[in-house]
């Protein structure tokens, strides 16, 4: 989640936690406010403290999504995120990717009791960061009975490592299996399409180039990201985010939020008041004589 009063840090993984997570992350909230939540391929497990949860702290899972979500902030609110890898659904939540797609599920649905009882340790936790380590150490002890020799899942992971640079024929023919197959077995994996999953994988890589960059590029940005052109690239954000790539670089910086309409770089700002007002006066004015006459 991205906004102006959002403070986010990084925590190191622990090793026994490291297999199944890409990230652990931990954001406090000092503003009330609009923020933006950028979408994913790997799914995230949140632990939210704060005004707007229930209780004051609730657990969810975030599955696969391929769009932009906008919301209000609460001052206050502290988030732990764990996102977890790729291919890693089954062994971490008990069910496969396709389960989560697009959806926002209560902890409790996919872990019964166990998510009670991390819930009651959480309630505990003196600070974030000892949430966090709660959070790991509840991860790590799902994965005692992890196989990541499953075929399945090596074929989505090897195909996930190829879909940013290849068309997904050509990807199906180079691990040896159908198309149909792989579109089917990524699914089932990573809980959308290889072509959708290349699609956001397009979109991290463009925005993490330009938000590395000074002056931003946008042509040599789609060059290099794999887009077709510069229009592609702008097509493809618009859908994704619903603003143009310049203006989801200014509200990552801390621009004003909409959440009704996204504000776009180069909309037109509306007139000041007195010119409308002295535009009214004259259409008064010219009313008032021809009464008049």
């Amino acid at each position: 989640m991205y906004a102006a009063g959002i403070r986010h840090h990084r925590i190191a993984r622990s090793a026994a936690a490291a297999p199944a997570l890409a990230g652990l992350f931990v954001s406090t909230c000092t503003l009330d406010g609009p923020g933006l939540s950028i979408p994913w391929a790997e799914p995230h497990l949140v632990v939210r403290f704060g005004p707007k949860a229930h209780g004051g702290l609730d657990l969810h899972v975030m599955g696969a999504r391929q769009r932009a979500r906008r919301k209000m902030l609460a001052r206050g609110q502290r988030v732990v995120s764990a996102r977890v890898r790729l291919g890693m659904h089954q062994a971490v939540f008990g069910v496969p990717a396709s389960a989560l797609a697009e959806r926002i599920v209560p902890l409790e649905d996919l872990w019964g009791d166990a998510a009670e009882r991390l819930a009651e340790r959480l309630a505990r936790a003196e600070d974030v960061p000892q949430a966090a380590a709660m959070l790991e150490e509840a991860i790590a002890g799902r994965l005692v009975t992890i196989d990541e020799a499953e075929a399945h899942t090596r074929l989505a992971l090897d195909a996930a490592a190829r879909l940013a640079t290849a068309r997904v024929n050509e990807v199906a023919d180079t691990l040896g299996v159908s198309e149909r197959n792989l579109r089917r077995v990524f699914r089932d994996v990573v809980g959308m399409s290889p072509k959708e999953f290349a699609r956001l994988t397009r979109f991290h890589l463009a925005l993490h180039e330009a938000r590395a960059a000074r002056d931003v590029d946008w042509a040599g940005v789609a060059a290099s990201t794999g887009y077709y052109d510069q229009a592609h690239l702008i097509a493809e954000f618009r859908d994704i985010v619903g603003v143009t790539p310049r203006a989801l670089l200014e509200e990552l910086r801390g621009g004003e939020l909409d959440l009704g309409r996204p504000r776009e770089h180069g909309r037109r700002a509306p007139e000041p008041a007195a010119r409308v007002t002295r535009g009214r006066r004259r259409r008064c004015t010219r009313h008032r004589r021809r009464r008049r006459r």
